[in-house]
């Protein structure tokens, strides 16, 4: 049996995968008694790095990752490369397959488990996105903060309160200092997209693709450089990043002379990669792109102008998506198209008429599955076995949050029912949001959100509160009525060493063990 193990986790999105594959891999070693150190690369960067010494002294290293990682320090070790949610399912297990299927690390090509070394994982579309979403939402949530805060002290009102212009009133020393702060979210907004685009390119051809792509975005958005009424939004980003990246990739493969080799990744492919992107936004796809956008945003917002009922339609629509596979594609997906219609819509008719409808049903049926069970559990308790209860408050703690994964473990074990459940207490938490025009600008996607963050709602605190505790109710309740009593006694859990967390209750019950996680 390995005793010494070293490892690293990953995920798309660099946010719950990451650390629930981490600790369930750290918790095997624990409770089998052999060394495990495990290095998270997530959205705050990597934390826990591995030293040489520790990885010189590995007998076995085990990479469970969703994005590409740098291999070149293992050379020489033996490698095997497998997805988060598997450490996630039964670490254990995991281990077990590795010692017996992992192989030494040597030239590019050597095989690792199912995959070929240089290329730890698929280049899939949503990895890519994924990754471009990770180092654009700080810039979303900040920039958006910004602009709701200014916005605040833009409302001029009378000597009766009642509301008479806005604006800033830059004469006096708050409202110099408030436009300036609505400036510069408006930066923010301008300069996030072309931030995303460069790193989707990254995430295809690694640092000679950004800044093509983040000139390329740019000038795709630009109305002005167009010579349109509006810029491509968010749908031109992405398509600039996968020309960019793509085209980035074929001219790494070419041999250049040595002589040039310097210069090839700093300069030459960045000016060809360039001149390329800016040919085909001005003659080929710009124009094309920025008007059918246009034509998107102002129908989406006719619909939702015109129809009262339309914004309840489409808020659950995209809840329904958030709930139904707990941060997988569909859900990925959802908050892509939510963020995309939110930012496009600011930068086409500015903070006052932006569609917040497909955004703000994202963000409230986010933490509507863990949460869900979490409240299942304390209502229906002869229905949850020890280990299942203690599961569900670790659920609480993630779905508190804004991370909806935290129900994966339950939704492995009885997909049909979580998923059920999810979906339904979901999508109403979206619809209500929609319907009654709640607006979010940034912060945590669950009831904890109207205390951290900002956002606009008809009664403050309650009605966000009340919209995310309707879907976390309906969930908690089919959930409940669903299940039957727990078999196993509490006793009995304590004696067979229950799991005291998501990933031990996977190891721990054979049906969760068995089964597939949704989310991918």
């Amino acid at each position: 049996m390995t005793k010494n193990v070293v490892a690293i986790t990953a995920c798309a999105a660099g946010i719950a995968h990451t650390y629930m594959a981490a600790e369930a891999l750290e918790q095997a070693g624990k409770e089998h008694n052999f060394f495990v150190k495990v290095e998270t690369q997530g959205s705050i960067g990597a934390q826990n790095i591995l030293t040489e010494q520790e990885i010189n002294d590995a007998e076995l290293v085990i990479i469970a990752s969703d994005i590409e990682i740098d291999l070149a320090r293992f050379a020489g070790k033996r490698v095997y490369k497998a997805r988060p949610k598997a450490a996630i399912r039964d670490a254990m297990a995991l281990i077990k397959e590795a010692e017996e299927n992992a192989t030494v690390f040597g030239a590019k090509g050597t095989k690792v488990g199912n995959v070929t070394l240089g290329k730890t994982t698929e280049n899939g579309f949503v990895q890519h996105i994924m990754s471009g979403i990770s180092y654009m939402v700080p810039m979303v949530i900040a920039a958006g903060l910004l602009l709701a805060i200014a916005n605040i002290f833009a409302f001029q009102r009378d000597d009766l309160g009642r509301m008479v212009a806005w604006g800033f009133d830059q004469t006096e020393p708050l409202g110099y200092f408030m436009a300036h702060l609505f400036k510069v979210g408006q930066i923010g907004f301008l300069l996030m997209i072309p931030l995303f685009a460069g790193f989707v390119a990254n995430s295809i051809a690694d640092r000679p693709a950004i800044a093509p792509a983040m000139l390329g975005a740019y000038m795709a958005n630009d109305p002005a450089f167009l010579g349109t009424d509006a810029g491509g939004g968010f749908l031109s980003a992405i398509l600039v990043a996968f020309l960019v990246g793509y085209f980035v990739k074929y001219l790494k493969k070419i041999k250049w002379p040595k002589l040039l080799q310097p210069l090839v990744p700093i300069m030459i492919i960045p000016l060809i990669a360039t001149f390329f992107i800016t040919v085909v936004v001005l003659y080929f796809i710009g124009q094309p792109i920025a008007g059918a956008m246009s034509a998107l945003y102002e129908g989406l917002n006719w619909l939702t102008n015109t129809y009262g009922a339309s914004t309840f339609i489409i808020g659950a629509i995209i809840g329904a998506m958030i709930g139904f596979d707990f941060g997988g594609p569909v859900n990925k997906t959802a908050l892509i198209f939510g963020t995309a219609v939110w930012t496009d819509t600011v930068a086409k008719y500015g903070i006052e008429g932006a569609n917040f409808v497909p955004g703000t049903a994202a963000q409230a049926a986010i933490s509507v599955a863990p949460l869900g069970i979490f409240l299942a559990s304390k209502l229906f308790k002869n229905r949850f076995s020890d280990t299942e209860k203690v599961s569900a408050n670790s659920a609480f703690g993630m779905g508190i949050v804004g991370v909806t994964e935290g129900a994966i473990p339950f939704a492995a074990a009885n997909p049909v029912q979580i998923i059920t459940a999810s979906v339904a207490g979901s999508a109403l938490a979206g619809g209500l949001v929609g319907y009654l025009d709640v607006k979010f600008y940034g912060g945590i996607g669950s009831p904890l959100g109207t205390f951290i963050g900002y956002i606009e709602q008809p009664i403050p605190f309650v009605t966000w509160i009340a919209c995310t505790f309707a879907g976390i109710a309906t969930t908690a309740m089919i959930i409940g009525f669903w299940r039957r009593p727990s078999k196993q006694p509490i006793a009995d859990a304590k004696e067979t060493g229950a799991a005291s967390t998501p990933m031990q209750q996977e190891t721990a019950t054979p049906a969760v063990a068995t089964s597939t996680a949704v989310n991918g």
